[in-house]
């Protein structure tokens, strides 16, 4: 688990560790901190940085004699020796400096000995690892005490250099990238730069590796969100070196991997979500409903793929929003400041920005009709807050199971967090909110909205106990 994310004050050793204490007052350490938080971009590399170093000194605390929490830790590790390996892989790696398919063999292959890292590094990794299970259990617990639901997402694959595809590698297919076709949403199609499994090695190795990284996140979530479900019919697929749209599909055995999905998450009384969006045949989605999987009603999908630019009736079976983190803000897309960023990106000709631009208008046309003849807008307030606060409504007082808010939307932010097919060209997931929490959990605008979606929700779930 990302231990980017972990809460230092609430862990119990820095109460008894003077090193990591005095770390934290220093100057030097505390005008670190103050910089990075002025910085307009998440600096992901500095703030793991500096946590690393008052965490390693945690470990250090920990491992130093024995105690009650070190036999906690350890019991940890004995029930899990997946994160031990993943431990001593993750110090391999520093001994190296290099990413696994540049080591050594026997290295390469897997196979590791004390000798190939570092002890402490190793003990690190562990420690972190067990911080991070803490921590999340502890918000689980909380969350739920509170009659609140988990909404965690399982990932459709994974880093080419990390822990599971060194562990793995018979099982995914090195040399390609998974991605997708061009779409009415992504006209260049989108490359996401790692391995496809190997539909054949999994089944014969009767999906291990499928079934231990599903529990995993089952262990944790109250509803999952599978990335990309037709990944589990067939996944579009690009050699290396290649462009998107010279892809080709791969099948998977569609049947057994929804039957795990089914044993798995009845276990573990978790609703799944299937993100069925883009490029989907119609039997994904039948077959999704058939295996009781909630599909994704995504507004800006709606608009952008119905010849008549309005949006489609919402079904029971269906999380519905906006939005996704890969789309344009609202507002982004209201006033067309997504095509200029295309554009100025290159991802967009003069050409296909005067056609998207047209497109956009087409929507918007059919989306305020709708919305008035419908009677959730006034023709006269036709603003975009109104328009904004009128779709979030129809979402909100619809049969979908759950309703997603991107709360940017909110005060109209434009800039997206994510810009699908870009790497260096924009800083994708480093921008960062324009509020605090605290600041825009007080904000009128904001707090109105989310009222009107609460009573509209609220009348929903009353109507369903009628």
């Amino acid at each position: 688990m990302k231990t980017w994310y972990l809460d230092i004050n609430s862990i119990p050793e820095l109460k008894e560790c003077t090193a990591a204490q005095n770390l934290l007052v220093l100057p030097s350490f505390q005008d670190e901190v103050e910089t990075i938080r002025k910085l307009s971009l998440v600096d992901y590399q500095r703030q793991m940085n500096l946590k690393e170093k008052i965490l390693k000194e945690l470990s250090r605390h920990i491992f130093r004699g024995w105690s009650k929490r070190l036999e906690e830790l350890l019991q940890f590790a004995k029930s899990k020796p997946a994160v031990d390996d993943y431990a001593r892989f993750r110090a391999t790696s520093e001994k190296q400096g290099n990413p696994w398919r540049l080591w050594p063999q026997p290295l390469k292959e897997g196979i590791l000995h004390d000798n190939d890292y570092d002890e402490e590094n190793r003990q690190y990794h562990l420690y972190v690892q067990w911080l991070a299970h803490e921590q999340m259990t502890a918000a689980i617990k909380k969350a739920r005490d509170n009659k609140l639901s988990l909404y965690l997402d399982l990932p459709l694959g994974v880093h080419p250099d990390g822990y599971d595809v060194w562990r793995e590698q018979d099982e995914f297919l090195i040399g390609t990238s998974v991605g997708a076709p061009p779409d009415a949403v992504f006209t260049k199609g989108q490359n996401w730069a790692f391995p496809p499994l190997h539909p054949e090695k999994i089944r014969q190795q009767h999906y291990r590796h499928v079934i231990a990284y599903l529990r995993h996140h089952l262990h944790y979530a109250d509803i999952l969100r599978i990335d990309h479900v037709m990944g589990l019919h067939r996944l579009f697929c690009i050699p290396n070196s290649m462009e998107p749209n010279q892809g080709v599909y791969l099948r998977y055995q569609a049947e057994e991997l929804y039957a795990i999905l089914a044993i798995e998450s009845q276990r573990s009384n978790t609703l799944l979500v299937g993100e069925d969006l883009g490029t989907v045949p119609r039997y994904v989605r039948l077959t999704m409903r058939n295996h009781g999987l909630h599909r994704m009603y995504i507004m800006h999908y709606e608009l952008a793929t119905n010849p008549e630019n309005k949006p489609t009736a919402i079904n029971s079976n269906s999380v519905a929003s906006l939005n996704t983190h890969d789309i344009p803000p609202f507002a982004a897309f209201w006033q067309g400041t997504d095509i200029k960023e295309r554009s100025r990106l290159g991802m967009l000709d003069h050409q296909g920005a005067k056609k998207e631009a047209s497109n956009y208008e087409d929507m918007k046309r059919g989306l305020i009709t709708f919305l008035c003849k419908n009677g959730w807008l006034k023709e006269e307030h036709t603003d975009i807050t109104s328009v904004l606060r009128a779709c979030l409504s129809f979402l909100a007082a619809s049969p979908a199971r759950i309703v997603l808010t991107n709360l940017e939307d909110l005060w109209l932010e434009t800039k997206p967090q994510n810009i699908p097919s870009t790497k260096a060209e924009y800083p994708n997931w480093q921008r960062k909110m324009n509020y605090s929490f605290e600041d825009f959990c007080q904000m009128p605008q904001v707090l109105a909205t989310l009222q009107i979606i609460d009573k509209l929700r609220k009348q929903v779930t009353n109507d369903k106990k009628v």
